[in-house]
């Protein structure tokens, strides 16, 4: 799967010292061709309608039963545990949202963690704000952790949901979920995490886990696909209202090659594991090495240890983060400066300011993230143009 994008004058032959280098992985991923391969058929030849009755929809119904059989397979759940989403977002919020309003005649309070992903905090704080929830946002640690501990504390017994992701999107830092599952199945709390960062990178258990989502982009599937995990005997109110599509739970024709290709992609993310994250954090621990040697005074940000292999997150101090992402980009050179959900804006991250760093040294930084694509020539052409830059800006400042 190349990470290379041509960027040479037309007629000249890419290489790696004129290709765009590609380090925001956990923005997106580039399309697997496994999972490009599932979902031809549906583009191209089987166009049917997959709750109609005749032959060309039932073919299109089989793609969407062989997918779901495959994905609870790899999740260690059962086929009508999986829910098809439009992706990400709606998976979270399907989840948030749904399950807190069925379970609203027994309490209105949810738990959450100040650093999760706007999908969440924003479904929770519409129920506090419009439906009359309360709602309590947990602290973290300078590391972006909180405790089991943490989250007993906040349960009270009108709490009905506790909602905490399982690695960071945009530190990688890795939360202790499996505790805090256990602890809330002790109180008969319903317990959702969103593992759409860490799906396809760590280690998954469905062990105390009520609710759990994912995004197929994420993990070289397609854009705009999705799917949430809900444990069997859970009831959810739904968010639309339309058909009986997903066993009444999320209405409107699924998109059938979008779903093939997410199985395919889900397939492909879970094969050689530990071997794929060792091999991408010696290669991030490269990075950061490179770059500390050229600019000594960057802060790493997120846990030192518990945090996925792939993401680096930097913050650069004395310099403006907006210009070191445009002159990176000139450079060819892919990162971001947090989540990409921002509609392409910099400014200071909810995730740093939550773990105590100061808002002048969040808005220079720098996350960059590795994938299956990512190679160590990439790495060593990536520090020597990061080098070139930071040169660039010193002689500006």
């Amino acid at each position: 799967m190349a990470a290379l994008c041509e960027w040479t004058p037309r007629g000249r032959s890419p290489n790696l010292r004129t290709a765009v280098i590609y380090l925001d992985y956990n923005a997106t991923t580039p399309l697997a061709p496994e999972a490009l391969d599932a979902m031809r058929p549906y583009l191209e030849q089987h166009h049917g309608n997959p709750s109609s009755i005749h032959a060309a929809g039932r073919a299109a119904r089989a793609a969407i039963d062989d997918a779901r059989d495959r994905l609870s397979r790899i999740l260690g759940a059962k086929p009508h545990e999986i829910i098809f989403t439009g992706g990400g977002t709606e998976s979270g919020n399907l989840a948030i949202l749904g399950l807190a309003r069925q379970r609203a005649a027994r309490g209105k309070h949810i738990v959450t963690c100040a650093t999760e992903h706007h999908a969440v905090l924003h479904a929770c704080e519409h129920l506090q704000k419009r439906e009359g929830f309360s709602l309590t946002v947990l602290p973290v640690d300078e590391y972006g952790r909180v405790t089991p501990e943490q989250v007993v504390e906040a349960c009270t017994p009108v709490t009905t949901l506790v909602s905490v992701m399982t690695a960071n999107n945009e530190t990688g830092t890795l939360q202790p979920t499996r505790e805090i599952a256990a602890a809330c199945r002790e109180r008969d709390v319903l317990f959702h995490t969103d593992a759409i960062q860490s799906f396809g990178k760590e280690p998954l258990s469905l062990e105390n886990v009520d609710a759990l989502s994912l995004a197929a982009h994420k993990f070289s599937g397609p854009k705009g696909a999705g799917a949430l995990y809900l444990r069997g005997g859970l009831s959810l109110e739904r968010l639309q209202h339309g058909g009986s599509h997903e066993n009444e739970r999320r209405p409107g024709t699924e998109n059938v090659a979008a779903i093939a290709g997410l199985a395919a992609a889900a397939d492909l993310a879970m094969q050689n594991l530990a071997g794929e994250a060792s091999r991408q954090a010696a290669l991030r621990d490269r990075l950061r090495e490179g770059i500390a040697r050229l600019y000594p005074d960057t802060i790493l940000n997120g846990h030192p240890i518990e945090r996925l292999a792939n993401t680096l997150n930097l913050s650069f101090p004395g310099l403006d983060g907006e210009g070191l992402l445009i002159a990176l980009d000139l450079a060819g050179i892919a990162a971001s400066s947090g989540s990409a959900c921002m509609v392409g804006s910099v400014v200071a991250s909810h995730v740093l300011l939550a773990m105590g760093v100061a808002p002048e040294i969040a808005q220079a930084t720098v996350r960059f993230s590795l994938g299956k694509g990512t190679t160590q020539a990439e790495i060593d052409e990536a520090i020597a143009r990061i080098g070139s830059v930071l040169a660039r800006l010193r002689v500006m400042a």
